[in-house]
């Protein structure tokens, strides 16, 4: 439970250092007590309980708004850190079977399997590579510079060492095992250095100017829209004015992900009059709508993200890929739908995914960009949102209503620092609710909107770097540094009087 204290927004990375290391110290310990692997599966399930439970519990927040699933909410609670926990009591259980022999070995053993189960959390059943513990390092940029080249796993990796190392000095036999705390103090300094010099270089790139405005704007319109049947144009309205037009400015406006209640992307033009006193040719509008297709009979709805010349006539969209379980999508809907339930975001059935992502060529008359659009959460993923890198910035369009007053959209908004870093691109991220921000490809946030604030903040200059390591060869680069741990393993266990 101490744990959760070094995630965002508090970030008390330091309390790792004594949970990380009192933890493998314990299974060390209870390795030389006893062989009883059960045990040892339930001595790492309560610690991913504990840690689970407290920085997640805002997820039963979201089944507040529908009556039909408040009965949910003490099940989510317990459930979801306790499905969660299982991947923390496989890696006491692996590191119990593979009965580690010496210090530094199991220690690098232990790191290891950590390491590789949460890669896994992250990518089966859809994925879930929430609070990875590398985000405790979230405000430290110089630090976080390094997942340019190695990405979030490996960086989760190193801090999953970093913050255990302490329990191989405790442990020590020799002086060749209090040598590896001294290795990652140096490697802590030396990705510090590689941060500052990565600063400082990009401090002195030339600023480049769009030829126009991108707009990105944030508010606080409540989930209440979606329930009380508050009037479409109130809101479009609301946000026309919160975007402030002016007619002489080249301006794309990016407003947050399906802001809009009981409309369609194609019916947006329904309400073109009510964009007509404001937008002119010089404008583009970017919204999260819903999509319908039909096809021989069957109807299938899509979260997209929608590109608007000033006539709302339709540019470009996409569909999103990632849901969202019970939020976007109902699994075993065929089922569950029998008893009342559906998904969150709709009053009909579940949104069906995306064929695939691509990046947006916009080449409009006043407006040429390419853009790579990420609705909402799947912005979490490291390493899964492109394959070419031939792309300008990053637009992440967000509900983040759903988390309430939480923790919860900070720890959402800390996500689009570490896909920055990663991309080496601008993210620019539109919330309702949350937190937009216009962040540059060395994780800074050079513009602001906070939780609670409406308004809006403007990027109308650039500057470009060359694509990064971790943006050619992905988690690739996660790969090599586990092939480099099981060296480092079988190497120290052959040391002689290690």
């Amino acid at each position: 439970m101490l744990t959760s204290l070094s995630l965002p927004p508090l970030n008390y990375f330091f309390i790792n250092f004594f949970t990380f290391s009192l933890f493998f110290i314990f299974l060390t310990k209870k390795l030389n007590q006893h062989n009883n692997k059960f045990f040892c599966f339930v001595y790492g399930w309560l610690f991913g309980f504990g840690y689970f439970v407290t920085n997640l519990y805002w997820i039963s927040i979201s089944l507040t708004f529908d009556q039909n699933f408040k009965f949910l909410i003490p099940f989510t609670i317990i459930l979801i850190p306790s499905f969660l926990s299982i991947f923390y009591g496989l890696i006491s259980y692996l590191f119990i079977i593979l009965k580690p022999k010496k210090i530094v070995s199991s220690f690098f053993l232990f790191s290891l399997i950590f390491g590789i189960l949460e890669f896994v959390r992250g990518s089966i059943l859809t994925g879930f590579p929430w609070n990875l513990i590398a985000y405790s390092f979230s405000n430290q940029l110089e630090f976080l510079s390094i997942t340019s080249i190695i990405g979030s796993y490996g960086f989760n990796l190193f801090c999953i060492s970093l913050f255990t190392s302490p329990a191989v000095f405790v442990l020590k036999n020799k002086k060749l095992d209090a040598g590896v705390c001294i290795l990652f103090l140096i490697a802590v300094i030396l990705f510090f250095i590689h941060g500052s010099l990565n600063k400082e270089k990009f401090d002195k790139i030339a600023l480049k100017d769009y030829g126009f405005n991108i707009r990105v704007v944030s508010s606080n319109i409540s989930l209440d829209r979606f329930y009380k049947n508050i009037n479409t144009s109130s809101v479009i309205k609301d946000l026309i004015n919160i975007s402030d037009p002016k007619d002489d400015e080249k301006t794309i406006f990016v407003w947050p992900e399906g802001i809009l209640p009981n409309i369609s992307q194609d019916n947006l033009i329904d309400y073109k009059s009510l964009f007509d006193e404001k937008f002119s040719k010089n404008h583009l509008l970017i919204i999260g709508t819903n999509r319908k297709s039909t096809s021989k009979g069957v109807e299938k709805y899509y979260n997209s993200f929608s590109i608007y010349d000033n006539e709302l006539n339709i540019i470009n969209s996409y569909d999103k890929i990632k849901l969202v379980p019970f939020g976007e999508f109902l699994p075993f809907e065929n089922i569950l739908s029998k008893i009342g339930l559906k998904s969150l975001t709709n009053n009909y059935q579940s949104f069906s995914n995306g064929d695939k992502r691509d990046i947006i060529d916009l080449d409009q008359k006043n407006f040429s960009l390419k853009i790579l659009p990420l609705i909402c959460y799947e912005i979490i993923y490291s390493g899964k949102l492109f394959h070419k890198t031939d792309f300008d910035l990053i637009i992440n369009i967000s509900e983040d209503g759903w988390f309430g007053q939480s923790i919860g959209p900070n720890q959402h908004f800390v996500h689009s620092i570490f896909r920055a870093i990663e991309s080496g691109k601008y993210v620019v991220r539109s919330a309702n609710n949350g937190i937009a921000a216009i962040i540059n490809p060395i994780g800074k946030i050079e513009k602001k909107v906070n939780i609670d604030q409406t308004g809006y903040i403007d990027l109308k200059s650039y500057k470009k770097i060359q694509p990064t390591i971790f943006s050619r060869y992905g988690n690739k680069i996660f790969g090599l540094l586990i092939l480099l741990y099981i060296f480092l393993i079988f190497s120290f266990n052959r040391i002689k009087n290690e």
